[in-house]
């Protein structure tokens, strides 16, 4: 019985206490999503080199199915920008079928993977390889995105990355006056509305400020219309792929690539949701969403889906309460769709670049860069190598090969904590201020130990801690002594605990690190997460710190968590 009500969809969770007031809440969101996701559904189909109305058919499907019977209460699903390189790859081989059947195989992979219980081997992938690939997919976006944005005459922009480049470079001079000055104009109006009023959505109004441009003044720009004929409006139509035995088995890899994609950018998407909103996910009923998602958006001509990071965290700061906030957002689409496709024909293209040049900027996750730079030279490899690989060669083979890298060196790691040491007296003092059989443990004081390598993998253990918060005292003391390695996906998991803690008004104390973690979360700068007063050599001193902060009568957690 517990099993299936954990698995039970989180919407049927939430509307058993729903009420008016929470649908209110929900449709304003709900809404307000739905114009966020109108330019971005149609600017992701654009630049996968498909039509734009298979990014609405994504998002009003697969909008819909992510919201209604996944396992996280404020997730926003549809196409995403992780998806671009890899779609226009397979498009520009396979064509739009080999597309929707990657798709089709993608959505049974994600969705195996959450009916399995293996919703949570997502978190074997390390913090490097995730930054690399997310790196190079914001830089081959960008990359895309050029030709629009300043209107080049190429009659077709190659698919690799030297070779787009080149090719660029030397059309340079064939850029339209228009439109760089219609995109500039977009991009600069959507930072101002992002750094002056980020409540609005800055790209929506881009959008309509730029198409209005265009049809007053009929400005010399490529549009939809133009290059695509419009939007038909309208229902989506029945299409499933045509099956081809031959081309599976040659589009596998690549769905495997869909589905890990997917199925990580979901599980992160959740993660800051949960963060944002206070709830749990369940990483499995959200893969199994997804999955069904992902199988039914191609059989009516969609493009893969996933959790939306930006989405999300718009819906969740407009208000939502519950996952009909997603399925409204969905349905604001489809009215979209129903009632005003044809306007859809006035858009400039200039205008979709402007926009994807910001969502590639946001993506990247360029301030992770400045802190894997203080990692061991190790994750360093790991991260440019994946990096490198992505931009340079297949994004396939990035993931790939980062992983090897990353599993090799995480034997490498544990190997290196494995040590033979002699007992001496002076070795039994020295471990006398680590031993807890001696010490008064006051109440308002909780410890936990972390025992063992705490490196990918392993990170999640501390939800545990989580899971309780409410039930902790104030100050919670972290003790270091037998752990014995870290990586930088622990530092990660350590800096996340420190922040629900803190949000929670509990401080956070550790102590007795080895040589290897404290060296590694000195050069990582983490004191600043806590402060360098709550990082103590031994349990002795942890206490001690403890009392003061009880004397103190207030939660002394640094401020920058």
């Amino acid at each position: 019985m517990m099993f299936e009500k954990t698995m039970l969809p989180k919407s049927i969770q939430c509307l058993q206490d729903y009420s008016l007031t929470k649908f209110i809440a929900d449709l304003i969101a709900g809404i307000t999503v739905g114009l966020v996701a109108l330019p971005l559904t149609m600017a992701f189909a654009i630049s996968s080199g498909v039509l734009p109305q298979s990014g609405l058919y994504c998002g009003i499907l697969a909008g819909f199915l992510i919201s209604a019977i996944g396992g996280s209460r404020c997730q926003v699903g549809g196409p995403t920008g992780a998806f671009v390189v890899v779609i226009s790859g397979i498009v520009a081989k396979y064509g739009m079928n080999g597309l929707l059947l990657c798709t089709l195989m993608a959505g049974v992979i994600i969705a195996l993977l959450g009916i399995t219980g293996l919703g949570s081997a997502v978190k074997f992938i390390p913090r490097p390889v995730i930054v690399g690939f997310t790196n190079g997919i914001a830089m081959l976006i960008a990359s895309t995105q050029i030709k629009d944005f300043f209107g080049l005459n190429i009659a077709h922009v190659p698919g690799d990355f030297p070779g787009r480049m080149s090719t660029l470079l030397a059309h340079a001079n064939t850029f339209s006056i228009a439109t760089t000055l219609l995109s500039t104009v977009a991009l600069l109006s959507i930072i101002a509305i992002i750094r002056f009023a980020p409540r609005l959505p800055g790209s929506l109004a881009a959008l309509f400020g730029a198409t209005l441009l265009t049809y007053l003044f009929s400005l010399p720009v490529e549009t939809v219309g133009s290059r695509y004929g419009g939007i038909p409006s309208g229902l989506p139509h029945f299409i499933p792929p045509v099956l081809d035995w031959h081309l599976i088995s040659v589009l596998l890899p690549s769905a495997v690539t869909v589905a890990m994609l997917g199925s990580i950018e979901s599980l992160l998407s959740a993660t800051v949701a949960d963060r944002m909103s206070g709830d749990r996910h369940n990483p499995n009923v959200e893969l199994i969403a997804q999955g069904i998602a992902n199988i039914v958006s191609p059989l009516f001509g969609g493009l893969p889906a996933t959790g939306a990071i930006a989405r999300t965290a718009t819906n969740i700061r407009s208000g939502a309460q519950t996952p009909v906030a997603g399925m409204i957002h969905a349905l604001v689409l489809l009215a979209i769709l129903l009632f005003a496709a044809p306007l859809a024909r006035f858009i400039p293209l200039a205008v979709l670049a402007a926009i994807l040049f910001v969502v590639a900027y946001n993506m990247g996750e360029w301030g992770e860069i400045p802190q894997l730079l203080k990692l061991p030279w190790t994750d360093r490899a790991v991260w440019a190598t994946t990096f490198g690989l992505t931009v340079f060669a297949d994004l396939t083979v990035a993931v790939m090969v980062g992983m090897i890298l990353a599993a090799l060196l995480y034997i490498r790691k544990v190997t290196m904590t494995t040590t033979v040491t002699e007992v001496t007296e002076e070795y039994i003092e020295a471990a006398r201020v680590h031993i807890l059989q001696d010490k008064d443990i006051p109440d308002n004081v909780a410890i936990f130990r972390i025992h063992g390598p705490f490196l990918f993998g392993a990170t999640d253990k501390l939800d545990e801690i989580v899971q309780r918060i409410s039930e902790l005292p104030p100050v919670v003391i972290l003790r270091l002594r037998n752990m014995t390695a870290i990586d930088g996906t622990g530092i990660q998991a350590l800096e996340d605990f420190a922040f629900s803690l803190h949000k929670a008004n509990r401080t956070l104390l550790l102590c007795g690190a080895r040589e290897q973690p404290a060296s590694l979360m000195h050069k990582a700068e983490f004191a600043r997460h806590i402060g360098s007063e709550n990082i103590c050599d031994s349990i002795d001193t942890a206490l001690d710190r403890a009392k003061v902060i009880h004397s103190q009568g207030s939660n002394l957690s640094h401020p920058n968590v």
